[in-house]
């Protein structure tokens, strides 16, 4: 993957941070996007000394176009290129009943996921189609909510459907271009520092449900990065065996 440039955003913790870590070990530069400059200069300072070189920490709030464009724009400037986005970055809330719903929860859920998936892909287009050689790939993070919703999400659930419907489309339209685009449906994650939270049941019932470790979620995402131009992981759903999803939970 020499001289291949990634842009990963929520990059700061969590799923984006260890994906952008994975991918620095496979040999990709890797420019760090988020809101909080000092978390991603975290992320850059865990990677291997041999590594950290290859690690672009880059501030930008992916809900502003402007920001997303200037972003690109000097990625572009600096690299020549954009070989893969993982749109990762999300703002979530607590779980809450649809009547209580605040509308700025529902614009900052939806903003955050949708439109920063959006405004990221549309600028990678933009790049990936005049570049030489031309094309890239998308990786979106979507969710098991991106087909079947838990109770009391509905902006989550929303903006990741959102995010499926997205997925296809830029996939479709990215063909012209040589432009791939997949989707990774991420179930539970050990949690890094707290136990993981009982959930809200369909029957409305509270169950602490099994996770996965993160390192399943790296594996999944380097290996739809590595394919080959031409060949896609359209979607894709890592997650616990035993997580309720499937049939009847």
């Amino acid at each position: 993957m020499a001289g291949r440039i990634a842009i990963v955003t929520g990059a700061g913790s969590g799923i984006g941070r260890a994906c952008a870590l994975g991918l620095l070990a496979d040999g990709w530069t890797v420019v760090l996007v988020g809101r909080r400059e000092e978390r991603l200069a975290g992320t850059a300072a865990l990677a291997p000394a041999a590594d950290r070189d290859r690690a672009v920490p880059r501030p930008a709030d992916i809900t502003d176009a402007t920001a997303v464009d200037e972003l690109f724009g000097a990625v572009a400037a600096r690299f020549g290129r954009v070989d893969l986005l993982f749109n990762n970055a999300a703002d979530v809330m607590p779980y809450t009943p649809t009547e209580d719903v605040r509308v700025e929860d529902w614009h900052r859920v939806l903003d955050s996921i949708a439109t920063g998936t959006f405004l990221c892909s549309r600028a990678a287009f933009r790049v990936m189609r005049q570049q030489t050689p031309r094309g890239g790939r998308i990786i979106n993070n979507g969710a098991p909510s991106a087909q079947v919703p838990r109770p009391d999400s509905l902006a989550f659930t929303a903006a990741k459907h959102a995010v499926a419907g997205m997925t296809r489309s830029l996939s479709l339209d990215g063909r012209r271009y040589g432009i791939s685009c997949g989707q990774i449906d991420i179930g539970n994650v050990t949690p890094e520092d707290r136990p993981q939270p009982a959930v809200r049941q369909a029957d409305g019932s509270l169950r602490t449900e099994p996770t996965m470790d993160i390192g399943h979620v790296v594996d999944m995402v380097r290996t739809m990065a590595a394919l080959p131009p031409g060949v896609n992981i359209q979607s894709v759903l890592v997650m616990p065996s035993a997580m309720p999803y499937v049939g009847r939970g």
